[in-house]
């Protein structure tokens, strides 16, 4: 589908019918003009000696907005509105993904091959040797996305039926950047127990599982059962996706200021899913001064040496009743700031308490934890999450890759080593010439950074010992 314009939250387009006369389309500009509204397309569809039916697309800053933008432009003479719509529900309109055949069932005797009877020879051969299923079926180029709608985005806990439309946009990024077939799994229960007894119910069908919008604490544990059950690759996206394309950037940042990961200072700002999971993979990564903060200030503090000692549970090293400091004690000499917490809660002063070069990762959505505008004259390299700025850390650069590379030999877990690995990867699709403050991550759209990550996941996978096989499905001819 081709892309009609550039992102807006909110870009409707209506159809006009209006008086054909002089000065009609005039007024409804200077309403939109009058609200702000930003006009985009204006088509003609249709026009008679005395009417004409126009679509016009315009962006608004809310629904409430629109509405109210609605209504003004339908009390003007000789304006009727004949229907509006929302560029971004009529994308989601029946859903965003569907099930295709590889070929079509043309003939019976087809039918009668895919199905019953020639099917059952098939079911017979796997059920001789399970293994079979990842020649046979589709199992080996298939994760389920799971979730319980506990933590949909940013937006909080809105239930498994709110969270199907972006388990969907989840299964598209799958398809699209790394080819895997992936199915939104949404789970009407979020007991950790039966969501755990459920996944494992499920797992004989798909190749990985990849949890997603499951709130803290409870993912952690949903997580490290599902992986020890399990024998195939279980992945909490939204800890580990994160961790993984945090440290890629700040290892190519660190490059860029001519710094050593040994040597700096990290605070990270909330110790939730992502920020607890990103600890544990720049502690795995060599970091020897880490200071992690919650709201009430720091509860995580040691040299790197202690706390790698304990980082898969980091939540024993914690001191959540009894903080150590503010957040402000933390960013005296720090380095580096990785915020994953709330938007606006630092000031150009606190910045300024930081070290010479100093790297900032405002990661809160929709608003980072210090304003772009602000960053850009107080630190050195500023990222966040968002697309509209340079330095994007999008989790859309590291699960296609990491899935990818863990399908392709079957692994059964995705281990630290292939997380590392694939921080290398992304890491290393720029080249350090290239390197620059409004360049340390590459774009989603960088169709070289799923086969870097996804060979850098499948070697990891096999020097560490979880590789079932040894080249990618397909590259040898199965046989019964």
């Amino acid at each position: 589908m081709n892309d009609n314009g550039p992102y807006s939250n909110y870009r409707l387009t209506v159809r006009l019918e209006l008086a054909n006369k002089p000065g009609m389309f005039a007024r409804v500009v200077a309403v939109l003009a009058e609200e702000g509204a930003n006009v985009g397309a204006v088509d003609i569809v249709s026009a008679t000696a005395t009417s004409m039916v126009r679509d016009l697309t315009f962006d608004v800053q809310s629904e409430a907005h629109g509405e109210k933008v609605l209504a003004r432009i339908g009390a003007l003479p000789d304006v009727k509105v004949l229907s509006a719509s929302d560029r971004i529900f009529l994308l989601h309109l029946g859903g965003k993904i569907r099930v295709q055949s590889k070929f079509p069932i043309s003939t019976r005797n087809l039918l009668s091959m895919v199905y019953t009877p020639g099917v059952g020879r098939v079911s017979q051969a796997i059920a001789k040797d399970k293994t079979k299923a990842y020649a046979f079926t589709s199992k080996g180029n298939t994760v389920a996305v799971v979730t319980d709608g506990s933590a949909v985005l940013g937006l909080g806990n809105l239930g498994p039926e709110a969270a199907l439309p972006v388990m969907e946009g989840k299964a598209m990024l799958f398809k699209e950047f790394a080819g895997i077939d992936a199915w939104p799994i949404c789970l009407n229960t979020q007991d950790t127990d039966e969501i755990v007894r459920t996944v494992q119910a499920i797992a004989p069908g798909f190749g990985g599982i990849n949890l997603e919008d499951i709130s803290s604490p409870r993912c952690f544990e949903i997580e490290r059962r599902l992986k020890s059950a399990l024998d195939i690759p279980v992945m909490h996206d939204d800890q580990h996706g994160t961790a993984v394309v945090i440290l890629a950037a700040l290892t190519n940042a660190l490059t860029v200021v001519g710094k050593r990961m040994a040597d700096i200072r990290v605070v990270v700002n909330g110790l939730g899913a992502a920020g607890t999971a990103c600890c544990r993979m720049l502690l795995a990564a060599g970091l020897s001064h880490l200071i992690g903060c919650e709201p009430r200030g720091i509860v995580l503090r040691g040299d790197g040496q202690q706390l790698r000692a304990c980082r898969t549970d980091l939540t024993a090293c914690m001191t959540k009743d009894l903080p150590l400091g503010t957040l402000r004690d933390a960013l005296k000499g720090a380095d580096v700031f990785i915020g994953l917490s709330v938007g606006h809660i630092l000031t150009a002063e606190d910045l300024d308490l930081m070290a010479a070069d100093r790297i900032v990762f405002a990661m809160a959505n929709p608003d980072p934890e210090v304003s772009p505008e602000l960053a850009a004259s107080h630190c050195r390299i500023f990222a966040t999450g968002r697309s509209d700025y340079p330095n994007q850390i999008n989790n859309a650069l590291a699960f296609p890759g990491i899935f990818r590379g863990a399908l392709d030999v079957q692994a059964r877990d995705i281990n630290e080593a292939m997380k590392l690995a694939a921080a290398k990867a992304v890491a290393e699709t720029i080249p350090p010439a290239a390197l620059s403050e409004d360049y340390i991550i590459p774009s989603v759209f960088d169709k070289t950074v799923v086969p870097r990550v996804a060979k850098a996941v499948a070697a990891a996978a096999r020097e560490t010992g979880v590789a079932r096989r040894r080249s990618r499905p397909g590259d040898d001819s199965p046989s019964a």
